[in-house]
C-alpha cells in the first residue's frame, strides 16, 4: 500500500521540473486504442518533446497518473530513463485508489507505472470533489513548465490546469491530439 507523502518538492527541482497534464481517453481521437496509427504518431511527438525537455536540462517530471495522456507520457519517460540517467519521475496522485473503477488492464498498467516512479505523493487519503484540482495545482506550483495534451476546446481538468498555470506564469507547452 502507498504511504501518503504530501511533501514539498525542493525549490532546486522546480526550475528543472515539468508537470504533465492531458486528456483522458474519452477526449482523445483514438480513445483507448493506443495501437491506432494516430496514437502511434502522437506518442512519437510526445517522445520527441520529452527528449527536448531533457536535453534542455529538465530532469524531474510530475505526473498525475490519470488515464490517457498522463500514462502515455509517463511510460515514455520510463523508457527514456534507460537513455538519460538523470530523469526522475514523481507520481502525484489525487487520492488512494484513484484507479479502482478502471478496467483490470488499466489498473495493472497503473500499478506498473507507479512502481517505476521514483517517488509518489498522495494529495488526499480519499476521494473528494477537489482532490483532482488540488493535485493539478500542486503539480503546477512545483514545476516551471507544464506539458499538456489539450484540444483547445474541451472543458475540464486539463483546461483548468492550463488556466492555473497561466495565473502562475508558468511556461506552457501544448500538444493538440487532433492535429496529428
Amino acid at each position: 500500500m502507498l504511504k501518503s507523502t504530501k511533501k514539498k518538492v525542493s525549490l532546486y527541482y522546480k526550475s528543472k521540473c515539468c508537470c504533465l497534464s492531458g486528456h483522458r481517453p474519452s477526449k482523445l481521437p483514438w480513445g483507448y486504442n493506443e495501437n491506432n496509427l494516430e496514437c502511434l504518431k502522437f506518442k512519437d511527438l510526445v517522445r520527441r518533446k520529452l527528449k527536448e525537455f531533457v536535453e534542455e536540462g529538465i530532469t524531474t517530471f510530475l505526473t498525475g497518473m490519470a488515464e490517457g495522456f498522463d500514462m502515455i507520457a509517463t511510460e515514455i519517460l520510463i523508457e527514456m530513463k534507460n537513455l538519460y540517467k538523470g530523469i526522475k519521475i514523481i507520481a502525484v496522485i489525487p487520492c488512494f485508489n484513484q484507479e479502482k473503477l478502471w478496467s483490470d488492464n488499466q489498473q495493472k498498467r497503473y500499478r506498473y507505472i507507479l512502481e517505476e516512479c521514483d517517488k509518489t505523493i498522495v494529495i488526499s487519503e480519499s476521494y473528494s470533489r477537489t482532490c483532482m484540482q488540488e493535485r493539478n495545482e500542486y503539480m503546477v506550483n512545483h514545476s516551471s513548465v507544464v506539458f499538456a495534451c489539450y484540444d483547445n476546446i474541451s472543458s475540464g481538468g486539463t483546461k483548468n490546469t492550463i488556466e492555473y498555470a497561466k495565473l502562475k506564469n508558468r511556461e506552457i507547452v501544448l500538444l493538440n491530439p487532433n492535429d496529428i
